[in-house]
Protein backbone atom coordinates (compact mmCIF):
# COMPACT_ATOMS: atom_id res chain seq x y z
CA UNK A 1 0.00 0.00 0.00
CA UNK A 2 2.82 2.40 0.87
CA UNK A 3 4.43 1.63 -2.47
CA UNK A 4 1.19 2.58 -4.22
CA UNK A 5 0.99 5.88 -2.34
CA UNK A 6 4.65 6.58 -3.09
CA UNK A 7 4.07 6.00 -6.80
CA UNK A 8 1.04 8.29 -6.70
CA UNK A 9 3.08 11.09 -5.06
CA UNK A 10 5.91 10.66 -7.58
CA UNK A 11 3.45 10.71 -10.47
CA UNK A 12 1.91 13.89 -9.05
CA UNK A 13 5.30 15.60 -8.89
CA UNK A 14 6.20 14.49 -12.41
CA UNK A 15 2.84 15.67 -13.73
CA UNK A 16 3.18 19.10 -12.15
CA UNK A 17 6.73 19.60 -13.45
CA UNK A 18 5.77 18.53 -16.99
CA UNK A 19 2.74 20.85 -17.06
CA UNK A 20 4.75 23.74 -15.63
CA UNK A 21 7.50 23.28 -18.20
CA UNK A 22 5.48 22.57 -21.35
CA UNK A 23 2.07 24.17 -20.91
CA UNK A 24 2.29 27.08 -18.44
CA UNK A 25 3.60 29.53 -21.06
CA UNK A 26 0.88 28.84 -23.66
CA UNK A 27 -2.31 28.95 -21.56
CA UNK A 28 -3.88 31.10 -18.85
CA UNK A 29 -5.71 28.13 -17.33
CA UNK A 30 -4.43 27.65 -13.74
CA UNK A 31 -1.77 24.98 -13.44
CA UNK A 32 -3.44 23.51 -10.35
CA UNK A 33 -6.64 22.93 -12.36
CA UNK A 34 -4.81 21.19 -15.21
CA UNK A 35 -2.89 19.11 -12.68
CA UNK A 36 -6.10 18.09 -10.90
CA UNK A 37 -7.73 16.97 -14.15
CA UNK A 38 -4.77 14.83 -15.20
CA UNK A 39 -4.36 13.30 -11.75
CA UNK A 40 -8.07 12.50 -11.41
CA UNK A 41 -7.86 9.00 -13.00
CA UNK A 42 -4.94 7.98 -10.79
CA UNK A 43 -6.70 9.36 -7.70
CA UNK A 44 -9.91 7.46 -8.54
CA UNK A 45 -8.08 4.18 -9.17
CA UNK A 46 -5.90 4.51 -6.06
CA UNK A 47 -8.92 5.37 -3.91
CA UNK A 48 -10.73 2.26 -5.12
CA UNK A 49 -7.77 0.05 -4.25
CA UNK A 50 -7.39 1.67 -0.81
CA UNK A 51 -11.10 1.36 0.00
CA UNK A 52 -11.97 -1.93 -1.73
CA UNK A 53 -8.63 -3.75 -1.70
CA UNK A 54 -6.48 -5.12 -4.51
CA UNK A 55 -8.54 -8.27 -4.94
CA UNK A 56 -11.73 -6.53 -6.04
CA UNK A 57 -11.41 -5.47 -9.71
CA UNK A 58 -12.29 -1.97 -10.86
CA UNK A 59 -15.65 -1.56 -12.65
CA UNK A 60 -15.17 -1.00 -16.35
CA UNK A 61 -16.71 2.50 -16.27
CA UNK A 62 -14.17 3.62 -13.64
CA UNK A 63 -11.39 2.46 -15.94
CA UNK A 64 -12.62 3.70 -19.30
CA UNK A 65 -14.50 6.82 -18.15
CA UNK A 66 -11.70 8.78 -16.45
CA UNK A 67 -9.12 7.57 -18.96
CA UNK A 68 -11.13 9.07 -21.85
CA UNK A 69 -12.80 12.06 -20.20
CA UNK A 70 -9.84 13.55 -18.31
CA UNK A 71 -7.38 13.86 -21.25
CA UNK A 72 -10.16 15.40 -23.37
CA UNK A 73 -11.02 17.87 -20.59
CA UNK A 74 -7.33 18.67 -20.11
CA UNK A 75 -6.80 19.58 -23.79
CA UNK A 76 -10.04 21.59 -23.82
CA UNK A 77 -8.90 23.62 -20.78
CA UNK A 78 -5.51 24.23 -22.39
CA UNK A 79 -7.15 25.49 -25.60
CA UNK A 80 -9.71 27.52 -23.65
CA UNK A 81 -6.99 29.53 -21.95
CA UNK A 82 -4.48 29.54 -24.81
CA UNK A 83 -2.48 32.74 -25.09
CA UNK A 84 -2.78 34.30 -28.56
CA UNK A 85 0.50 35.94 -29.61
CA UNK A 86 0.29 39.53 -30.75
CA UNK A 87 0.91 39.80 -34.46
CA UNK A 88 4.01 41.71 -35.46
CA UNK A 89 3.72 45.06 -37.13
CA UNK A 90 3.89 45.03 -40.94
CA UNK A 91 7.58 44.95 -41.81
CA UNK A 92 7.16 47.32 -44.74
CA UNK A 93 6.00 50.05 -42.35
CA UNK A 94 8.87 49.51 -39.98
CA UNK A 95 11.66 49.16 -42.51
CA UNK A 96 12.38 52.90 -42.40
CA UNK A 97 12.55 53.07 -38.58
CA UNK A 98 15.88 53.88 -37.01
CA UNK A 99 18.12 51.16 -35.60
CA UNK A 100 17.73 52.71 -32.16
CA UNK A 101 13.97 52.25 -32.10
CA UNK A 102 14.37 48.71 -33.45
CA UNK A 103 16.58 47.81 -30.51
CA UNK A 104 13.85 48.88 -28.08
CA UNK A 105 11.49 46.21 -29.37
CA UNK A 106 10.97 42.84 -27.77
CA UNK A 107 14.29 40.95 -28.12
CA UNK A 108 12.42 37.73 -28.87
CA UNK A 109 11.00 39.29 -32.07
CA UNK A 110 12.81 39.83 -35.35
CA UNK A 111 14.62 43.15 -35.54
CA UNK A 112 13.40 45.04 -38.62
CA UNK A 113 15.72 44.96 -41.61
CA UNK A 114 15.79 47.86 -44.03
CA UNK A 115 15.62 47.67 -47.80
CA UNK A 116 19.40 47.45 -48.18
CA UNK A 117 19.60 44.61 -45.67
CA UNK A 118 16.74 42.79 -47.37
CA UNK A 119 18.57 43.00 -50.70
CA UNK A 120 21.71 41.65 -49.03
CA UNK A 121 19.65 38.83 -47.53
CA UNK A 122 18.24 37.90 -50.92
CA UNK A 123 21.79 37.86 -52.34
CA UNK A 124 22.66 35.18 -49.75
CA UNK A 125 20.59 32.68 -51.75
CA UNK A 126 22.33 31.77 -55.05
CA UNK A 127 19.75 30.55 -57.54
CA UNK A 128 21.75 27.37 -58.21
CA UNK A 129 21.70 26.48 -54.51
CA UNK A 130 18.31 27.66 -53.26
CA UNK A 131 16.00 29.65 -55.55
CA UNK A 132 14.48 32.24 -53.15
CA UNK A 133 10.91 33.17 -54.02
CA UNK A 134 9.43 34.84 -50.95
CA UNK A 135 10.33 36.40 -47.60
CA UNK A 136 7.74 36.07 -44.83
CA UNK A 137 8.13 38.21 -41.69
CA UNK A 138 6.82 36.47 -38.57
CA UNK A 139 6.83 37.51 -34.88
CA UNK A 140 9.91 35.43 -34.09
CA UNK A 141 11.51 34.66 -37.45
CA UNK A 142 12.12 35.65 -41.06
CA UNK A 143 10.99 32.78 -43.27
CA UNK A 144 12.80 32.41 -46.59
CA UNK A 145 10.78 30.23 -48.95
CA UNK A 146 11.83 28.89 -52.32
CA UNK A 147 13.01 25.79 -54.18
CA UNK A 148 15.95 23.63 -53.20
CA UNK A 149 18.33 23.22 -56.13
CA UNK A 150 21.09 21.06 -54.63
CA UNK A 151 21.79 18.61 -51.81
CA UNK A 152 20.25 19.82 -48.50
CA UNK A 153 23.53 19.63 -46.56
CA UNK A 154 25.40 21.60 -49.23
CA UNK A 155 22.63 24.20 -49.41
CA UNK A 156 22.52 24.69 -45.65
CA UNK A 157 26.27 25.16 -45.27
CA UNK A 158 26.41 27.60 -48.21
CA UNK A 159 23.44 29.71 -47.11
CA UNK A 160 24.54 29.71 -43.47
CA UNK A 161 28.00 30.95 -44.48
CA UNK A 162 26.51 33.69 -46.67
CA UNK A 163 24.09 34.91 -43.97
CA UNK A 164 26.86 34.99 -41.36
CA UNK A 165 29.04 36.92 -43.82
CA UNK A 166 26.37 39.64 -44.12
CA UNK A 167 24.76 39.72 -40.65
CA UNK A 168 27.46 38.21 -38.44
CA UNK A 169 25.95 36.56 -35.38
CA UNK A 170 22.73 38.57 -35.62
CA UNK A 171 20.67 35.53 -36.70
CA UNK A 172 20.63 31.78 -36.21
CA UNK A 173 19.93 29.98 -39.50
CA UNK A 174 17.44 27.10 -39.40
CA UNK A 175 16.65 24.76 -42.29
CA UNK A 176 13.29 22.98 -41.92
CA UNK A 177 10.45 21.44 -43.90
CA UNK A 178 6.97 22.95 -44.21
CA UNK A 179 3.77 20.98 -43.65
CA UNK A 180 3.75 20.39 -47.40
CA UNK A 181 7.27 18.92 -47.25
CA UNK A 182 8.97 21.93 -48.87
CA UNK A 183 12.37 22.93 -47.36
CA UNK A 184 12.62 26.53 -46.16
CA UNK A 185 15.11 28.64 -44.23
CA UNK A 186 14.25 30.54 -41.06
CA UNK A 187 16.33 33.31 -39.50
CA UNK A 188 15.72 33.76 -35.79
CA UNK A 189 17.31 36.44 -33.57
CA UNK A 190 20.55 35.46 -31.89
CA UNK A 191 21.43 37.02 -28.51
CA UNK A 192 23.53 40.20 -28.68
CA UNK A 193 27.30 39.75 -28.77
CA UNK A 194 27.65 40.55 -25.07
CA UNK A 195 24.85 38.20 -24.06
CA UNK A 196 26.17 35.50 -26.36
CA UNK A 197 29.67 35.81 -24.92
CA UNK A 198 28.27 35.67 -21.38
CA UNK A 199 26.36 32.52 -22.25
CA UNK A 200 29.47 30.94 -23.73
CA UNK A 201 31.44 31.79 -20.60
CA UNK A 202 28.73 30.45 -18.30
CA UNK A 203 30.05 27.59 -16.24
CA UNK A 204 27.71 24.70 -16.91
CA UNK A 205 29.98 21.87 -15.83
CA UNK A 206 29.83 21.62 -12.05
CA UNK A 207 31.87 18.50 -11.29
CA UNK A 208 31.68 18.83 -7.50
CA UNK A 209 27.89 19.09 -7.62
CA UNK A 210 27.71 16.06 -9.95
CA UNK A 211 29.99 14.06 -7.61
CA UNK A 212 27.89 15.07 -4.60
CA UNK A 213 24.70 13.83 -6.26
CA UNK A 214 26.49 10.64 -7.31
CA UNK A 215 27.65 10.00 -3.73
CA UNK A 216 24.19 10.73 -2.34
CA UNK A 217 22.59 8.41 -4.90
CA UNK A 218 25.11 5.71 -4.00
CA UNK A 219 23.97 6.02 -0.38
CA UNK A 220 20.22 5.97 -1.10
CA UNK A 221 20.44 3.06 -3.56
CA UNK A 222 22.63 1.08 -1.15
CA UNK A 223 20.05 1.53 1.61
CA UNK A 224 17.24 0.46 -0.72
CA UNK A 225 19.34 -2.43 -2.01
CA UNK A 226 19.94 -3.63 1.54
CA UNK A 227 16.17 -3.66 2.12
CA UNK A 228 15.76 -5.69 -1.07
CA UNK A 229 18.30 -8.16 0.33
CA UNK A 230 16.16 -8.65 3.44
CA UNK A 231 18.16 -6.43 5.81
CA UNK A 232 15.94 -5.03 8.59
CA UNK A 233 16.42 -1.76 10.53
CA UNK A 234 17.10 -3.81 13.66
CA UNK A 235 19.98 -5.59 11.93
CA UNK A 236 21.45 -2.26 10.83
CA UNK A 237 21.34 -0.96 14.40
CA UNK A 238 23.13 -4.09 15.60
CA UNK A 239 25.69 -4.29 12.80
CA UNK A 240 25.97 -1.35 10.43
CA UNK A 241 28.10 -3.28 7.96
CA UNK A 242 25.09 -5.34 6.81
CA UNK A 243 24.03 -2.32 4.76
CA UNK A 244 26.83 -3.26 2.34
CA UNK A 245 24.57 -6.07 1.13
CA UNK A 246 22.86 -3.36 -0.90
CA UNK A 247 25.98 -2.64 -2.97
CA UNK A 248 25.24 -5.14 -5.79
CA UNK A 249 21.95 -3.39 -6.51
CA UNK A 250 23.40 0.07 -5.94
CA UNK A 251 26.46 -0.33 -8.15
CA UNK A 252 24.39 -2.06 -10.84
CA UNK A 253 21.79 0.70 -11.05
CA UNK A 254 24.40 3.48 -11.00
CA UNK A 255 26.46 1.73 -13.69
CA UNK A 256 23.44 1.38 -15.99
CA UNK A 257 22.14 4.92 -15.51
CA UNK A 258 25.63 6.40 -15.53
CA UNK A 259 26.67 4.76 -18.80
CA UNK A 260 23.32 5.75 -20.36
CA UNK A 261 23.75 9.44 -19.56
CA UNK A 262 27.52 9.46 -20.11
CA UNK A 263 26.91 8.10 -23.62
CA UNK A 264 24.58 11.05 -24.28
CA UNK A 265 27.14 13.45 -22.81
CA UNK A 266 30.19 12.22 -24.74
CA UNK A 267 28.28 12.16 -28.03
CA UNK A 268 27.04 15.71 -27.44
CA UNK A 269 30.61 16.84 -26.67
CA UNK A 270 31.78 15.18 -29.90
CA UNK A 271 29.34 17.36 -31.85
CA UNK A 272 30.35 20.45 -29.82
CA UNK A 273 26.95 20.78 -28.21
CA UNK A 274 27.20 22.56 -24.87
CA UNK A 275 25.77 20.30 -22.19
CA UNK A 276 25.87 19.71 -18.47
CA UNK A 277 27.51 16.76 -16.81
CA UNK A 278 25.25 13.80 -15.94
CA UNK A 279 23.35 14.51 -12.70
CA UNK A 280 21.76 11.74 -10.63
CA UNK A 281 18.48 12.23 -8.76
CA UNK A 282 18.59 10.50 -5.33
CA UNK A 283 15.44 9.59 -3.41
CA UNK A 284 15.48 7.84 -0.02
CA UNK A 285 12.78 5.26 -0.90
CA UNK A 286 11.30 3.16 -3.72
CA UNK A 287 14.27 2.47 -6.05
CA UNK A 288 16.71 4.82 -4.33
CA UNK A 289 17.00 7.05 -7.39
CA UNK A 290 14.74 8.71 -9.89
CA UNK A 291 17.26 8.38 -12.71
CA UNK A 292 19.86 10.74 -14.12
CA UNK A 293 19.87 13.45 -16.78
CA UNK A 294 21.94 15.89 -18.81
CA UNK A 295 20.76 19.24 -20.16
CA UNK A 296 21.90 20.53 -23.54
CA UNK A 297 22.44 24.30 -23.65
CA UNK A 298 23.02 24.91 -27.37
CA UNK A 299 21.14 23.98 -30.56
CA UNK A 300 21.70 20.61 -32.23
CA UNK A 301 23.42 21.22 -35.59
CA UNK A 302 21.72 18.57 -37.76
CA UNK A 303 19.64 15.41 -37.75
CA UNK A 304 22.69 13.14 -37.71
CA UNK A 305 23.81 14.72 -34.45
CA UNK A 306 20.25 14.49 -33.09
CA UNK A 307 20.16 10.78 -33.92
CA UNK A 308 23.61 9.97 -32.56
CA UNK A 309 23.06 11.80 -29.26
CA UNK A 310 19.64 10.18 -28.80
CA UNK A 311 20.57 6.57 -29.60
CA UNK A 312 23.89 6.60 -27.73
CA UNK A 313 22.14 6.54 -24.33
CA UNK A 314 19.83 3.52 -24.80
CA UNK A 315 22.48 1.47 -26.62
CA UNK A 316 25.17 2.30 -24.08
CA UNK A 317 22.86 1.50 -21.18
CA UNK A 318 21.71 -1.74 -22.82
CA UNK A 319 25.29 -2.93 -23.29
CA UNK A 320 25.70 -2.71 -19.50
CA UNK A 321 22.17 -3.86 -18.66
CA UNK A 322 22.14 -7.25 -20.42
CA UNK A 323 25.32 -8.72 -18.81
CA UNK A 324 24.29 -7.47 -15.35
CA UNK A 325 20.78 -8.84 -15.84
CA UNK A 326 22.13 -12.25 -16.93
CA UNK A 327 24.57 -12.33 -14.00
CA UNK A 328 21.87 -11.35 -11.50
CA UNK A 329 19.36 -13.87 -12.90
CA UNK A 330 21.94 -16.66 -12.62
CA UNK A 331 22.01 -15.95 -8.86
CA UNK A 332 18.23 -15.67 -8.48
CA UNK A 333 15.77 -18.31 -7.25
CA UNK A 334 12.49 -19.57 -8.66
CA UNK A 335 9.18 -19.44 -6.79
CA UNK A 336 5.56 -20.28 -7.71
CA UNK A 337 3.79 -17.62 -9.77
CA UNK A 338 1.71 -15.24 -7.67
CA UNK A 339 -1.82 -14.39 -8.77
CA UNK A 340 -1.27 -10.77 -7.73
CA UNK A 341 2.04 -10.40 -9.54
CA UNK A 342 3.01 -7.05 -11.07
CA UNK A 343 5.95 -5.63 -12.98
CA UNK A 344 7.39 -4.37 -9.68
CA UNK A 345 6.92 -7.56 -7.66
CA UNK A 346 10.61 -8.40 -7.47
CA UNK A 347 10.16 -11.42 -5.18
CA UNK A 348 7.85 -13.24 -7.64
CA UNK A 349 8.32 -11.71 -11.09
CA UNK A 350 6.77 -13.48 -14.06
CA UNK A 351 9.32 -12.96 -16.88
CA UNK A 352 6.80 -13.95 -19.57
CA UNK A 353 5.34 -10.44 -19.77
CA UNK A 354 8.45 -9.45 -21.77
CA UNK A 355 9.88 -11.41 -24.68
CA UNK A 356 13.43 -10.17 -24.11
CA UNK A 357 13.29 -10.70 -20.35
CA UNK A 358 11.94 -14.23 -20.79
CA UNK A 359 14.71 -15.21 -23.24
CA UNK A 360 17.48 -13.77 -21.05
CA UNK A 361 15.95 -15.45 -17.98
CA UNK A 362 15.89 -18.86 -19.70
CA UNK A 363 19.49 -18.45 -20.89
CA UNK A 364 20.65 -17.48 -17.40
CA UNK A 365 18.62 -19.97 -15.33
CA UNK A 366 18.34 -22.93 -17.71
CA UNK A 367 16.24 -25.86 -16.50
CA UNK A 368 15.67 -24.13 -13.17
CA UNK A 369 13.03 -21.91 -14.81
CA UNK A 370 10.06 -24.03 -15.86
CA UNK A 371 6.39 -23.59 -16.64
CA UNK A 372 4.37 -22.09 -13.78
CA UNK A 373 7.41 -20.64 -12.01
CA UNK A 374 8.30 -17.02 -11.32
CA UNK A 375 11.63 -15.48 -10.29
CA UNK A 376 12.71 -14.15 -6.91
CA UNK A 377 15.15 -11.58 -8.25
CA UNK A 378 18.62 -11.18 -6.79
CA UNK A 379 19.36 -7.46 -6.10
CA UNK A 380 21.73 -7.36 -9.08
CA UNK A 381 19.00 -8.84 -11.26
CA UNK A 382 16.66 -6.10 -10.00
CA UNK A 383 19.20 -3.52 -11.18
CA UNK A 384 19.36 -5.16 -14.62
CA UNK A 385 15.59 -5.44 -14.80
CA UNK A 386 15.23 -1.73 -13.98
CA UNK A 387 17.75 -1.08 -16.75
CA UNK A 388 15.41 -2.84 -19.20
CA UNK A 389 12.47 -0.73 -18.05
CA UNK A 390 14.50 2.48 -18.32
CA UNK A 391 15.64 1.49 -21.82
CA UNK A 392 12.07 0.75 -22.96
CA UNK A 393 10.66 3.98 -21.52
CA UNK A 394 13.40 6.07 -23.13
CA UNK A 395 12.93 4.35 -26.49
CA UNK A 396 9.22 5.21 -26.67
CA UNK A 397 8.94 7.25 -29.90
CA UNK A 398 7.28 10.28 -28.32
CA UNK A 399 8.45 13.89 -28.09
CA UNK A 400 11.49 14.59 -25.91
CA UNK A 401 12.24 10.93 -25.18
CA UNK A 402 15.24 9.32 -26.89
CA UNK A 403 12.91 7.31 -29.12
CA UNK A 404 11.12 10.50 -30.17
CA UNK A 405 14.44 12.07 -31.20
CA UNK A 406 15.43 8.89 -33.05
CA UNK A 407 12.22 8.78 -35.11
CA UNK A 408 12.44 12.54 -35.73
CA UNK A 409 15.98 12.16 -37.07
CA UNK A 410 14.97 9.18 -39.25
CA UNK A 411 11.67 10.38 -40.68
CA UNK A 412 11.45 14.12 -40.04
CA UNK A 413 9.40 16.08 -37.54
CA UNK A 414 6.01 15.71 -39.25
CA UNK A 415 6.22 11.91 -39.44
CA UNK A 416 7.61 11.79 -35.89
CA UNK A 417 4.51 13.61 -34.61
CA UNK A 418 2.25 11.02 -36.26
CA UNK A 419 4.34 8.15 -34.88
CA UNK A 420 4.19 9.75 -31.42
CA UNK A 421 0.40 9.88 -31.52
CA UNK A 422 0.26 6.25 -32.64
CA UNK A 423 2.60 5.27 -29.78
CA UNK A 424 0.31 7.00 -27.28
CA UNK A 425 -2.74 5.13 -28.58
CA UNK A 426 -0.85 1.83 -28.59
CA UNK A 427 0.25 2.32 -25.00
CA UNK A 428 -3.35 3.04 -23.95
CA UNK A 429 -4.44 -0.22 -25.61
CA UNK A 430 -1.56 -2.06 -23.94
CA UNK A 431 -2.52 -0.56 -20.59
CA UNK A 432 -5.93 -2.24 -20.79
CA UNK A 433 -4.17 -5.58 -21.38
CA UNK A 434 -1.47 -5.07 -18.73
CA UNK A 435 -2.51 -2.69 -15.90
CA UNK A 436 1.10 -1.93 -14.99
CA UNK A 437 1.37 0.14 -18.19
CA UNK A 438 -1.25 2.67 -17.04
CA UNK A 439 1.48 4.83 -15.51
CA UNK A 440 3.40 4.73 -18.79
CA UNK A 441 0.28 5.69 -20.74
CA UNK A 442 -0.34 8.69 -18.48
CA UNK A 443 3.28 9.88 -18.76
CA UNK A 444 3.14 9.67 -22.56
CA UNK A 445 -0.16 11.58 -22.63
CA UNK A 446 1.51 14.39 -20.68
CA UNK A 447 4.37 14.73 -23.14
CA UNK A 448 4.15 16.87 -26.28
CA UNK A 449 4.62 14.81 -29.42
CA UNK A 450 6.99 17.37 -30.98
CA UNK A 451 10.58 18.00 -29.98
CA UNK A 452 12.92 20.84 -30.89
CA UNK A 453 14.19 20.72 -34.49
CA UNK A 454 17.87 20.71 -35.37
CA UNK A 455 19.35 23.74 -37.12
CA UNK A 456 19.58 21.69 -40.31
CA UNK A 457 16.42 19.61 -39.99
CA UNK A 458 16.23 18.59 -43.65
CA UNK A 459 19.35 16.51 -44.40
CA UNK A 460 18.40 12.84 -44.08
CA UNK A 461 20.32 10.03 -42.36
CA UNK A 462 22.51 7.42 -44.03
CA UNK A 463 21.54 3.75 -44.28
CA UNK A 464 23.68 2.72 -41.31
CA UNK A 465 21.87 5.08 -38.97
CA UNK A 466 18.49 4.06 -40.37
CA UNK A 467 19.37 0.44 -39.58
CA UNK A 468 20.40 1.35 -36.02
CA UNK A 469 17.15 3.25 -35.58
CA UNK A 470 15.09 0.26 -36.70
CA UNK A 471 17.17 -1.97 -34.41
CA UNK A 472 16.41 0.28 -31.43
CA UNK A 473 12.68 0.08 -32.18
CA UNK A 474 12.98 -3.72 -32.42
CA UNK A 475 14.57 -3.71 -28.94
CA UNK A 476 11.62 -1.66 -27.65
CA UNK A 477 9.11 -4.14 -29.11
CA UNK A 478 11.02 -7.12 -27.67
CA UNK A 479 10.89 -5.55 -24.20
CA UNK A 480 7.19 -4.63 -24.34
CA UNK A 481 5.88 -7.66 -26.28
CA UNK A 482 4.70 -10.57 -24.09
CA UNK A 483 6.30 -13.95 -24.72
CA UNK A 484 4.31 -15.72 -27.50
CA UNK A 485 2.78 -19.05 -26.52
CA UNK A 486 4.62 -21.02 -29.22
CA UNK A 487 7.98 -19.67 -28.08
CA UNK A 488 7.08 -20.31 -24.43
CA UNK A 489 6.37 -23.94 -25.30
CA UNK A 490 9.67 -24.24 -27.16
CA UNK A 491 11.56 -22.69 -24.22
CA UNK A 492 9.56 -24.86 -21.80
CA UNK A 493 8.58 -21.96 -19.56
Amino acid sequence: MWLLITLFVLLGLITYVVIQKNVAHITKTPIWLLWSVLMAPSFIWMSWIVLQGKDKPLPWFLIVGPFIACPWLYFWLVQKGRVVPVAEENPSSTATKSEESAQKTDPTKVRPINATEEKSLRDCFPWGVYYLQQLDYRPQAILCRGKLQTAPETAYERIKKNVEGVFGDRFLVLFQESLQGQPFFALIPNPSTAEHQATQNEKINRPWFALFLLALTLLTTTIVGAEMSGVTPEQVQTDGSVILKGLPYSLGVIAILGVHELSHYLTAVYYRIRTTLPYFIPIPFFLGTFGAFIQMRSPIPHRKALFDVAIAGPLGGLIVTLPLLWWGLSQSDVVPISENGTMLKFDALDPRFSLLLAVVSKLAMGDLLTKGMAIDLHPLAIAGYIGLIVTALNLMPVGQLDGGHIIHAMLGQRAASAVGQLARISMIVLAFIERDYFLWAIILLLMPVNDQPALNDVTELDNRRDFLGLFSMAILIMILLPLPGALATWLQI
